[in-house]
């Protein structure tokens, strides 16, 4: 295996908006996590990954970006990140930052020029077409946050055409087939490179193509939400052909020739098509942060699809490709409540999914306050809630004639305001986020569950990360082994050996509310082993003993 960094580093995902406010503005901001650096080091992360902190309305949080090469006001200065940049290198951690390409703010600059006239220099920049005979939208495509009548099409008066948005109509689709676009994009991300990040998080990088002459869409994703005929097709904008030639042209004129990492956020992206994207020798990006295990709206994964799933990206990764572990972000909810018990085995169950994330192949991304086991929220009204997503789906089930009790129990869980709310520091009034009023409320779990409280007791969560996190530096299996799952039709146990040449790693996990009886498969039971980390000290240190294997409970051992 070619040695990278990335390999080897373990990836924290900073939601800024949310993480510390150091100004009592209730907004997280660069200074607020300039001062917690040092916990991030104390936790054992390589790298920062930075969701937008460019100049924005802020009508997406950020992933509408007016100016692709300043900071958001809110956050601080472009002098703030060059410190902030300055500091994290000098404690060993990089930086790599969210690259929103698929489509900017309206209030861009390019956008506000493009508008003007059909022959300004950058009309082209953007997605327009003529209406139809009757005045009408150019397809049936609906927007991704259900705005408006429903349409990805907003008519501009200014010059009588219409300009694509596969979100909201304050985001307008850039327009990868003009290379003025092209070239103006790889001089803004060698500028970045030039300043020192690490690299970049492509957003939606399988969307930047769109199918030749906009045909209508047939097949709607969720057809309970569409609004007036426009239709949601997920697979519409995605994997278009010719992407890989766009991703191609980008590596040659920006990753290839500087020393960077790339992950692409790849919506239609699986292990049966990730090798055209991730191998090596196609040039084009590193790894991809893919939605088979952990999508939004994807029902929780079961441990027969995990198996499978694992066992897939394995391939990739033995083909020189490589592959990305995680189990929540930003846009989803937390990963605790969703695939552990965030009431009775909230930590338990906290540490054993952080060793799935961990032990298993690929680069591992965290997100903050996993690591002090941050749970969902329920808010009482759809006032309280700022996503977009949200806000149009909860609206679209009203007009569709369900009752606000339906709509706010569709929402709820699913809402990716479940993982932005504040990180909670302490048990202080707006859990130590801010000295002024939080930008979104405060989940009311943080008296229980906050940072200093985690870090006085030996036992916490936040502990565990810390020993998971140093145990994958000291193991080469868990970087460059393979992987065999054994106990394959358990419906309770995951159980997998990573191994090569150095040694051989086993992890067990009871990923249920149960005991478990644990039936030690022969190749396992006629090696002697040692325990290097346990959740729950039950089975024996030397793996002879105990097999009834406690509700979540979590070991790792290594082949003596």
């Amino acid at each position: 295996m070619e040695k990278k960094w990335w390999k080897e580093a373990v990836v924290y995902e900073i939601y800024t908006k949310s993480f510390c406010d150091s100004d009592g503005d209730g907004l997280g901001d660069l200074k607020g996590v300039m001062s917690k650096l040092p916990m991030l080091k104390e936790l054992g992360i390589d790298c920062i990954w930075f969701t937008p902190i460019y100049k924005s309305p802020q009508v997406d949080n950020g992933y509408d970006v007016a100016d692709y090469q300043d900071i958001e006001p809110d956050y601080g200065t472009l002098d703030d990140f060059k410190k902030l940049l300055d500091t994290a290198h000098s404690m060993g951690i990089k930086i790599i930052m969210d690259m929103v390409l698929n489509h900017s703010s309206d209030e861009h600059y390019w956008f506000q020029e493009s508008r003007k006239s059909k022959d300004n220099p950058y009309r082209n920049y953007y997605i327009w077409q003529p209406p139809k005979a009757d005045g009408s939208e150019p397809n049936n495509w609906g927007n991704r946050f259900r705005e408006g009548n429903g349409s990805a099409w907003e008519f501009d008066e200014l010059t009588g055409e219409y300009y694509l948005h596969q979100y909201s109509k304050k985001m307008p689709d850039l327009n990868w087939e003009y290379k003025p676009l092209r070239e103006e994009i790889y001089k803004m991300l060698n500028w970045w490179l030039d300043m020192g990040v690490d690299g970049f998080r492509l957003d939606i990088f399988t969307r930047l193509k769109k199918p030749a002459g906009f045909p209508d869409a047939t097949v709607a994703s969720s057809p309970e939400l569409d609004r007036n005929g426009f239709v949601l097709d997920n697979n519409m904008c995605t994997n278009v052909e010719g992407i890989h030639e766009i991703l191609h042209e980008i590596n040659r004129n920006v990753f290839g020739i500087r020393p960077c990492m790339t992950v692409g956020e790849g919506s239609g992206v699986t292990y049966e098509n990730a090798l055209t994207f991730v191998k090596a020798e196609r040039e084009e990006i590193d790894m991809v942060y893919h939605f088979q295990l952990a999508a939004r709206k994807r029902p929780p994964f079961t441990i027969e699809s995990f198996r499978k799933i694992q066992s897939e990206w394995m391939k990739v990764i033995e083909n020189n490709g490589w592959a990305v572990q995680y189990l929540s972000n930003h846009d989803s909810q937390r990963h605790v409540s969703r695939y552990g018990n965030d009431k009775e085995f909230r930590k338990e169950s906290a540490k054993a999914l952080a060793t799935l994330t961990l032990t298993c192949p690929g680069t591992p991304f965290l997100y903050q306050g996993e690591e002090i086991g941050m749970v969902n929220v329920a808010y009482d009204d759809i006032s309280d809630y700022n996503c977009c997503y949200t806000i149009g789906d909860y609206h679209s089930m009203i007009a569709n004639g369900k009752t606000k009790e339906e709509a706010m129990a569709f929402i709820v869980p699913r809402s990716r305001d479940n993982a932005r709310t504040p990180y909670q520091w302490n048990g202080s009034e707006n859990a130590g986020f801010t000295t002024g009023k939080p930008w979104i409320k405060v989940n009311p779990k943080y008296t229980d569950i906050n940072l200093e409280k985690d870090m006085k007791d030996p036992d916490s969560i936040f502990a565990y990360y810390k020993k998971a996190i140093a145990l994958r530096k000291e193991h080469p299996a868990i970087i460059e082994g393979n992987l065999k799952f054994h106990l394959e039709n358990d419906p309770q146990i995951i159980m997998y050996t990573r191994e090569c040449e150095k040694e051989t790693l086993l992890v067990i996990v009871n990923l249920s509310d149960n005991n478990a009886k644990l039936d030690i498969p022969e190749e396992i039971k006629s090696n002697k082993w040692e325990r290097l980390i346990t959740n729950r000290e039950n089975l024996a240190p030397s793996l002879d003993g105990n097999t009834d294997v406690l509700p979540w409970n979590v070991e790792v051992y290594k082949k003596l």
